[in-house]
């Protein structure tokens, strides 16, 4: 008999009228996840359609002579899912039939003589391959496992999967289905839960079963949940009759059950867990988002949905219509989820943490920029100048990074609009009101549509601030030495004791070595020179004022802006000088301004893991207060994509603007992402891939409208982003470019490939582009009297 007595006293929901169990389901669902609705790009790999079980309304499984052979071979496996990374999926759905080899010889003799003792031990290998080959995350759907099959699976899937289906054991569907016995199937979603696995289950609807059924069920997830915390997402999916299948002439699932359904499932299970119903197998997409889902599931641009073959998957760009239409904004996930994703030690095998934070973007959804995300392998660097520049062997992603050389995606302009928690934030910034901490993470969730938004308040804040003018400065970089006895991880520039071989040789420039350069730079024109190193063992804080003696000396008109917070900072100490006198000496030598770089993250959580022995957040802070009190301005960097999110981002944000309003000694803001390619933090595989392209855009943007009334300069870096991306970026509350920077190595030791030196040419007609005219300046932003029109 079927088990339908609700445990836990949820039998009225079943006598509550449609329209008002959906407007409870909203409301639970609009508290816990917001306007975003996700998906997950991903191939469906049909291992084997072979099967020991009968089900009455599947048409997956077949007999072993209706295929080639009883499962796809390692060959078949790769170029599948080769072919769903060339379509920037994210995931590798293995879908397959449950123990044939316990009803098939064919199966036993396949798995045998390619020394395999189960279908389950040959889904693992293919798992690992697929990782290993192309970087996709597998999730494994292999029906009632028991817990040693589940712990096989879990070092080489990001998440597992079963449908409960229904908990009934009288249904005629799964008459001669033994791994559909609902006891075997609550035992598997018990198992994964205490193995920590990410887990995904779901309830099929109209297939004999009763609405008490439908709640007993969803009752039953939900307890394991509250048990282990693993469920991460739940399907209600409805029965459509399918040709060729005992059930081929039941009647499909009503549509107001089926609504009903999901609108229950919101309300039984705890909010945490994402509540999905597959969007091609119904025509009402906008009704199943009224009902309270959050999630579309999986949708593959590549391969059919091969348990629902007659009903192909919407396009995305139909689905994202849709969803923005019903008011939401649409996002790619992981298979893994962000809740899970974010605590790895827990959820995830040592093994699979790498490949899913490779594919992650700054919230720990699915990175999405377009393009192929493959992994990436390095050979030896070759020196490039005075730094070192990487070389990537085997196949390209082509998707953009920082520091990349293939075109930003095209985001701006857009089309704004921004409904909900990001619409109400820009609502209340328009007013005036100042952003904390919370309001600024919010924006930082911006998708789709509300991206535009984000940048158009920004463009309107910038137009108010510095009016259409787009400036620049003519300077050169001095690099002076790449030796450094400290070890920031996420450094490809600095060349120390434990330095890997990506970082090129390591040098230090003479004085008449900086001297040249300087009297170089000002014999091209250049109006400042920015000087930065390693901190090297054998510097004592005099060797800066040395070298700000040899560039005054060489060319006496340059400004000076030179020596982060943590060089100043070691001068000082190393001399037992207290920093206001030492930068008091520096600023009478000639040092005229700091640069803000030593930020990276102003907060000591993420410093601990990027730059552990560097400056804490306050010594940072501290050092731009003093060199501000005597006299000497800086500048705000941050350096963002390592590790971090946006709570991080924001309290950079908000702290480097408490010390701007303290004493306006700040002159723009600049944001650097980081680039990935030859920093030792991703090389060790315990960093991101940068920031993606729309968090650029937030970060300026977000920068912009933060820091109005205090701070009126935002700067693109060209270096990092290329001269195209940072064109784009006008549209979103950019003013300055930057500095032309002959001979800028840092950038390239990480390993990006933008030019060394800026084509002011290019520059200026790319402005033009933009409608805006461009004006060098100077370091302080004063104007040059060779300014550019």
């Amino acid at each position: 008999m079927g088990r339908n007595a609700s445990m836990n006293g949820n039998t009225g929901l079943l006598e509550r009228p449609l329209d008002r169990l959906t407007a409870t389901a909203r409301e639970i669902r609009d508290r816990s996840v917001g306007s975003r609705v996700t998906y997950s790009p991903k191939v469906f790999l049909p291992l084997t359609t072979l099967c020991r079980d009968r089900c009455g309304y599947c048409t997956f499984a077949t007999a072993p002579g209706a295929v080639e052979s009883p499962y796809m071979s390692p060959d078949q496996v790769v170029e599948l899912a080769e072919r769903g990374a060339r379509a920037g999926c994210h995931e590798a759905l293995f879908t397959l039939g449950e123990r044939p080899e316990l009803r098939y010889p064919a199966a036993r003799e396949w798995l045998a003589e390619h020394g395999y003792g189960s279908t389950v031990e040959y889904l693992a290998a293919m798992c690992r391959l697929v990782l290993s080959e192309t970087g996709l995350l597998p999730h494994a759907n292999a029906g009632a496992l028991d817990a040693d099959e589940l712990a096989m699976l879990r070092p080489v899937t990001a998440s597992q999967g079963m449908m409960l289906e229904s908990l009934r054991d009288d249904l005629a569907a799964h008459r001669g289905a033994p791994d559909k016995d609902p006891e075997r199937r609550l035992a598997t979603l018990e198992d994964a839960g205490q193995l920590a696995i990410p887990f995904t289950t779901g309830i099929l609807v109209g297939i004999g079963e009763t609405a008490a059924d439908r709640l007993a069920g969803l009752e039953a997830i939900a307890a394991a949940h509250r048990r282990y915390g693993h469920v991460q997402e739940v399907i209600v999916q409805n029965f459509l009759p399918k040709a060729g299948t005992a059930m081929r002439d039941a009647p499909a699932c009503p549509r107001d059950e089926f609504l009903r359904t999901i609108a229950l499932a919101r309300l039984v299970l705890p909010a945490e867990i994402h509540v999905q119903a597959p969007p091609n197998l119904s025509d009402e997409l906008g009704s199943m988002l009224h009902a309270g889902i959050d999630d579309w599931g999986g949708v593959s641009p590549v391969t059919r949905d091969h348990v629902n073959p007659e009903r192909p998957w919407p396009e995305l760009e139909h689905l994202r219509s849709v969803t923005e239409a019903a008011g939401h904004t649409l996002a790619p996930r992981l298979t893994i989820y962000p809740e899970y994703a974010r605590d790895p030690q827990r959820w995830l095998d040592p093994d699979l943490r790498f490949p899913v934070l490779d594919r992650s973007d700054a919230e720990a959804l699915a990175r999405d920029d377009a393009g192929i995300h493959l992994p990436e392998r390095y050979t030896e660097a070759r020196n490039a100048g005075t730094g070192a520049e990487v070389e990537l062997s085997g196949r390209r992603s082509t998707a953009w990074y920082a520091g990349a050389d293939r075109a930003t995606p095209v985001l701006l302009p857009g089309t704004p609009r921004a409904t909900g928690a990001v619409g109400e934030v820009l609502a209340g910034a328009r007013a005036g009101q100042e952003l904390g901490e919370s309001e600024i993470v919010t924006l930082f969730a911006a998708r789709g549509p509300e991206v535009a938004a984000v940048a158009e308040l920004a463009d309107e804040l910038r137009v108010a601030a510095v009016g259409d003018t787009v400036t620049y400065v003519r300077n050169r970089n001095i690099n002076y030495t790449n030796v450094c006895t400290f070890k920031c991880r996420f450094c490809g520039f600095s060349k120390g004791p434990l330095s890997l071989n990506l970082r090129g040789s390591p040098y230090l420039l003479s004085l008449d070595d900086i001297a040249g350069r300087a009297s170089e730079a000002a014999e091209l024109g250049a109006t400042e020179v920015c000087l930065q190193g390693g901190i090297h063992p054998e510097f004592d804080g005099d060797f800066y004022l040395d070298v700000i003696r040899a560039v005054r000396e060489a060319a006496p008109g340059l400004h000076i802006h030179g020596f982060t917070a943590l060089e100043v900072t070691e001068g000082a100490r190393r001399l037992g000088e207290p920093l206001a006198d030492y930068l008091t000496r520096l600023r009478d030598a000639g040092l005229s301004s700091l640069p803000g770089t030593a930020a990276e993250i102003l907060d000591d959580d993420i410093r601990a893991i990027i730059c552990p022995d560097k400056i804490t957040t306050d010594q940072w802070l501290d050092a731009h207060r003093t060199a501000h009190d005597v006299g000497l301005a800086s500048n705000i960097t941050i350096m963002f994509g390592t590790v971090e999110d946006p709570r991080h981002w924001a309290r950079h944000l908000l702290r480097t603007r408490a010390l701007q309003r303290q004493t306006g000694g700040f002159t723009e803001f600049v944001p650097l992402p980081f680039v990935h390619m030859a920093a030792p933090l991703y090389l060790k595989q315990a960093a991101r891939r940068g920031p993606t392209w729309r968090e650029v855009i937030l970060m300026h943007a977000i920068a912009r409208i933060v820091y109005h009334g205090h701070l009126d300069n935002i700067q693109a870096s060209w270096v990092k982003l290329g001269t195209t991306g940072a064109a784009q970026l006008l549209a979103a509350g950019v003013n300055d470019m930057g500095g032309t920077l002959m001979d800028e190595n840092i950038s390239r030791a990480a390993g990006a490939s933008h030019g060394q030196t800026l084509d002011e040419d290019h520059l200026a007609a790319l402005v033009s582009n933009m409608g805006r005219t461009l004006h060098r300046r100077t370091t302080l932003y004063a104007a040059s009297r060779a300014s550019v029109g």
